[in-house]
């Protein structure tokens, strides 16, 4: 053995030392061969696709499993494909800078073709300004904000809903709950930002108001979210929406829950970026959370969904062995189908050795975004990605607008550990049916109103303004304790409304105007301190007017509408010689006659058709005989049942005419009428008359409009003035009527009750109301209060409290002349009269011309029958001599009987026309006898019609 020098040693070191490196190469060469290997094998070139989430939140967690079963999924059921994806997947962090830098990283050192995410909207934001510079598709199913989606950003694509898409579904839940304002909670990121827009449009198409937005900053501590808190607590609104991450949203509940406000009488909506994975939160913030609603994505369920989740639920865990389990949610689903989307549109596209990215001619440094190049296939990969539509996992995938489509919202109700669904809403109908009765928070069933007059904040503030009549309205200070005094009829109502309410309603008067000149500031001026919010409500004698209805609401009115006139009044009763005709017009008078004569005529030719022996002769000389039948005819006269009919629905026509013509008369001959030369304003306008308004009104510029000029037009300010003005009249320096509103001039004319009336309205106005600011939640229920006020016996009580004219209501008008009758009020009467006489008539001629047609047929078989009497006659004489004598007798002591009865007189006559009568009623024939051949003769039945 031979042994080396040192040198020797150092050599053979360094020779062992080289022979290990090339081992290790040859190692890694090895196994770098034998997976390029089993790619070939499997035919398969895998295509670089990026993924930047949020790996320390919930969806991050949740996402980013659902991606890696996607591509197992999806290659395990296409095995045959030519293409498959490699994912990238890097951590945000929550931060923008490293978003960024995540997708620079992952153009630049790795040539993905499509970026999937970020999972946040800022994030998006930037990560989609390279995808369009490198042309590579960003694709985000979690980035919602409706900033994102324009034509400056051709290749993001939003696999979930625009937050927009939510908010006509929050507005139909407001709206079917009947609330009026409703004040938004949300983050100060472009997330939260986002949905306000499109929330306050949808809010104002059905009337509701923001009258706050709170933003909450991405950092805010603990104690500034109790703050903002205390904040809203003061305020009268009670709705509150929250849009914010499911981590700030957290927070914010379990402090609200601290300070009572998840208490009776408060509401609480959450948005979908909530409610999609409440099943995944703590379970003490769901708690916190009990009685809130919220919208969420509807996904319809399937035994697909059912197998994925329990594989799901085992994954998890293994990825994520010290984090508690979580619930599977809409995101991750949207994941699951993006990735399908993705590789379905890769293996359409192909893979082959041509560049990837096409590097720009500039020197490459780590410092510019000049070095990114062009994808070669970004822009046929987004043309298949948006034309790929299928049925996945979250329902129907749509990519088509570049985002998905609208579909249904799940109303949900927090209760418990869980929610339960209490309706659902879809873009085609609404919501679908009646929510179901939901658990409020505070445990409270009844639904909340949506407002409370906060117990820290101020009192109400009541406008006030003194009137020209101090019985609708006054108000002093008071001199020791500052408070402002008010009284006068509309204060009554105002009070009357406010003990109306459900509720307590803490309120102060301030007054608008304390000096004396009441016309000195106008209405408008009163009621636009509401508008300028230095009252809360304007309360008074205010007039409901277009202009003023474009800056405050109105509540209803509570009193008369309308503008009318006062003017001087004459007493007049009515001493024309034919006031006897005056009741009924010319064409009714015309129309009773022919009714009466026509009458008349039917009744007589009912009894003339029935053989009637009192209307024989000529029609001419019967006149009287029809007139009286017409009024007077009764069962002595009128013996036919038809003729009855006729006369007693005439009598029920007669009557009824005669009762309102005697009503009629009545008033023209007993009523004092208080008539004035000035029937109508523009009669005033045509003969230059002076007229006189209140200052301060806007009936200054009514009657300018009506044409009247300035200088004819003059302004009053007390009752005594326009008193005076009205007795002097236009001539004598005063003036011809007094144009005001309808209330004021009844409580003129009970002050002043002779001599003056009113004449109008003539221009129609909405009465008096209470003013409040625009979208105020007490107008409904003030309104409300207002109607119970008007509707019974306390309105009374106040009136004549204050006013006091129910008891002089004859000077309170016109007492007009009644109008003439018309035709028009009895067409009725007239119709079923003529109806019933022209078919009465008509049935008796009917049988009239049966019994004539009948007669004839009887008098030919009663000639028949006379000439076999005649030959039994004969035989009776030959055959019995005696009998025919003895006949002869009998006929001869008739004969003598008839001539005694004759000489007896009226007595007999009687009892003869009664056997002649009954005769006529019991048979058909009768056998009359003389000393000729006895002859039959046929009796006609009409008597009995």
């Amino acid at each position: 053995m031979i042994l080396g020098t040192p040198g020797d040693f150092t050599d053979l070191a360094a020779l062992v030392m080289e022979r290990a490196t090339q081992t290790i190469l040859f190692l890694l060469l090895i196994s770098h061969f034998g997976t390029a290997q089993n790619d070939t094998k499997s035919g398969a070139d895998g295509f670089p696709v990026g993924v930047i989430l949020d790996l320390g939140t919930l969806v991050g967690k949740i996402t980013r499993t659902c991606i890696q079963m996607a591509l197992e999924d999806f290659y395990a059921v296409h095995k045959n494909y030519s293409t498959k994806l490699v994912l990238h997947i890097r951590d945000s962090h929550s931060n923008n800078v490293q978003a960024a830098s995540a997708a620079l990283d992952l153009l630049d050192n790795h040539n993905v073709q499509v970026i999937i995410g970020p999972q946040k909207s800022s994030h998006a934001s930037f990560v989609s300004d390279l995808g369009n510079k490198s042309q590579v598709p960003v694709i985000s199913f979690t980035a919602t904000s409706p900033f994102l989606l324009s034509s400056s950003l051709p290749y993001f694509v939003r696999a979930t809903l625009n937050d927009s898409a939510q908010v006509n579904s929050i507005a139909s839940l407001i709206k079917s709950y009947g609330w009026r304002q409703v004040v938004p909670i949300y983050e100060d990121t472009d997330y939260g930002r986002g949905i306000i827009p499109y929330l306050i449009d949808a809010l104002q198409e059905i009337d509701a108001r923001v009258p706050y937005r709170s933003v909450i900053p991405l950092s805010a501590a603990s104690e500034q979210i109790t703050q903002e808190l205390y904040k809203l607590m003061t305020m009268q609104t009670r709705v509150f929406l929250v849009h914010m991450s499911s981590a700030l949203a957290s927070t914010l509940f379990t402090k609200a829950k601290e300070i009572g406000m998840m208490n009776k009488g408060f509401v609480w909506i959450m948005t979908d970026g909530i409610t999609n994975i409440i099943d995944s939160l703590d379970p003490s913030v769901v708690d916190a959370m009990n009685g809130a609603l919220g919208i969420k994505f509807f996904v319809p369920k399937s035994a697909e969904l059912d197998n994925f989740t329990t594989r799901w639920n085992r994954k998890f865990q293994i990825d994520n062995p010290n984090d508690p389990p979580l619930k599977l949610s809409i995101f991750g689903l949207w994941g699951y189908d993006t990735i399908w989307s993705v590789a379905q549109a890769v293996e359409k596209v192909g893979f082959n050795n041509r560049t990837s990215l096409q590097e720009p001619a500039v020197a490459k440094t780590s410092t510019t975004l000049d070095i990114l190049g062009t994808s070669a296939y970004g822009r046929e990969l987004l043309k298949n990605i948006l034309q790929n539509k299928f049925r996945g996992l979250s329902g129907y995938f749509d990519l088509s607008d570049r985002q998905l489509q609208v579909s249904t919202f799940q109303i949900i109700n927090v209760a418990g550990n869980g929610w339960r669904e209490i309706g659902f809403w879809t873009a085609e109908n609404g919501i679908s049916r009646q929510l179901n009765v939901a658990a409020w928070p505070g445990k409270s069933t009844e639904i909340p109103r949506g407002w409370e007059i906060p117990v820290s904040g101020k009192k109400l503030q009541v406008g006030v303004h003194r009137s020209m009549y101090p019985q609708f309205m006054t108000s002093e200070k008071d001199h020791i304790t500052g408070a402002t005094k008010a009284g006068g009829f509309s204060i009554d109502v105002f009070e009357e409304a406010v003990k109306r309410l459900p509720y307590a309603l803490p309120y102060e008067y301030v007054a608008f105007d304390t000096t004396n000149d009441t016309g000195s500031r106008g209405y408008d001026d009163f009621v636009y301190q509401v508008y300028l919010k230095k009252y809360d409500i304007a309360i008074g004698d205010i007039t409901i007017g277009l202009n003023r209805t474009s800056y405050v609401d109105f509540t209803l009115p509570y009193t008369e509408s309308g503008v009318a006139m006062i003017v001087p009044a004459k007493s007049s009763i009515n001493k024309n010689t034919w006031i006897i005709l005056e009741p009924l017009s010319r064409d009714l008078w015309f129309n009773s006659i022919i009714i009466f004569l026509y009458t008349g005529v039917v009744v007589w030719l009912l009894e003339f058709l029935g053989n009637k022996t009192n209307v024989r002769g000529l029609i001419p000389s019967k006149l009287g005989i029809m007139i009286f039948f017409s009024l007077f005819g009764n069962n002595d006269r009128v013996e036919r049942f038809l003729s009855q009919i006729v006369l007693i629905v005439w009598v029920f026509c007669f009557l009824l005419l005669g009762s309102c013509y005697t009503a009629n008369l009545t008033t023209m001959l007993t009523v004092q009428q208080l008539n004035s030369n000035v029937t109508d304003i523009h009669v005033l306008l045509r003969s230059g008359e002076y007229v006189g308004y209140r200052s301060g009104t806007y009936v200054e510029g009514l009657l300018e409009e009506l044409g009247f000029n300035k200088s004819r037009i003059k302004s009053y300010n007390t009752p005594d003035e326009l008193e005076s003005a009205l007795s002097k009249g236009s001539k004598n320096g005063g003036i011809a009527a007094f144009v005001h509103e309808v209330p004021y001039i009844k409580l003129f004319l009970a002050n002043y009750s002779h001599g003056y009336l009113m004449v109008g309205p003539f221009y129609k106005t909405a009465g008096f109301g209470f003013a409040f600011q625009k979208g105020s939640p007490l107008l409904g229920d003030i309104s409300k209060a207002i109607l119970n006020v008007v509707g019974g016996n306390t309105i009374n009580q106040i009136e004549k409290k204050w006013i006091g004219y129910q008891d002089k209501d004859n000077n309170v008008g016109r007492v007009s002349v009644p109008d003439k009758l018309t035709t028009d009020s009895f067409k009725g009467l007239f119709t079923l009269t003529t109806v019933v006489s022209t078919s009465c008539l008509f049935i008796a001629m009917m049988i009239y011309l049966y019994e004539k047609v009948n007669k004839q047929t009887t008098n030919m078989q009663g000639d028949q029958n006379e000439d076999g009497l005649e030959g039994n006659h004969n035989t009776q004489d030959i055959n019995g001599g005696d009998r025919v004598q003895e006949n002869d007798q009998n006929e001869a002591g008739r004969d003598e009987n008839d001539k005694q009865h004759k000489e007896n007189g009226g007595n007999k006559l009687h009892n003869r026309n009664t056997l002649t009568s009954a005769v006529k009623r019991t048979g058909s024939l009768v056998i009359y006898r003389s000393e000729s051949t006895p002859r039959v003769a046929p009796i006609s039945s009409s008597a009995r019609y």
